[in-house]
């Protein structure tokens, strides 16, 4: 509806992990195993090598939601360095939502994702990764006034009219 084309660091790591062709393909399970995040440079790889596809086919396609990055300190200074000039951060989209509200979605959709992360003892280390990690990301971004907040704690249909309404503004 809005012409981003959506890319999930998450979603391209597991693909690469599954490659039996990737050099990084181990290392990235390791990492998601435990809970902690991949090596900046592979994700960003991951995330210019789609972005370069896609405009190389279509170069209206020019907008992206990345879903799931930056996570730390790390993956923002390498998104900065790499991608400075080249990409610019219109806003980040934050789903709040509690902890235990998180766990229980997502240990529902393990019952059907068939990712190894998807279990109480990753999602535990995940959460104290978010913590110590990504969160302060958000907060670098709030205070340039850049996170638009969701509480994602409701329901999906409730969650997406308020997704809709961030979209209609921001475009």
């Amino acid at each position: 509806k809005y012409g981003y084309t959506h890319l999930s660091a998450g979603e391209l790591l597991r693909d690469e992990r599954n490659n039996p062709e990737s050099q990084y393909g181990e290392l990235i399970g390791k990492y998601i195993k435990e809970g902690k995040i991949v090596p900046v440079e592979i994700t960003i790889s991951l995330l210019k090598r789609e972005m370069d596809q896609t405009m190389a086919a279509n170069a209206q396609k020019n907008k992206f939601l990345i879903d799931g990055f930056p996570r730390n300190q790390d993956n923002l200074q390498g998104w900065n360095k790499t991608m400075d000039g080249k990409a610019d951060v219109s806003f980040v989209l934050f789903f709040d939502c509690n902890n235990e509200i998180c766990i229980e979605r997502c240990l529902e959709r393990g019952k059907s994702s068939g990712r190894s992360d998807d279990n109480r003892e990753s999602l535990e280390k995940r959460i104290q990764t978010y913590l110590q990690s990504t969160k302060p990301i958000i907060d670098l971004y709030e205070k340039m006034g850049k996170v638009k907040k969701i509480d994602a704690s409701r329901s999906v249909e409730e969650v997406f009219d308020e997704v809709v309404k961030i979209f209609d503004k921001e475009g």
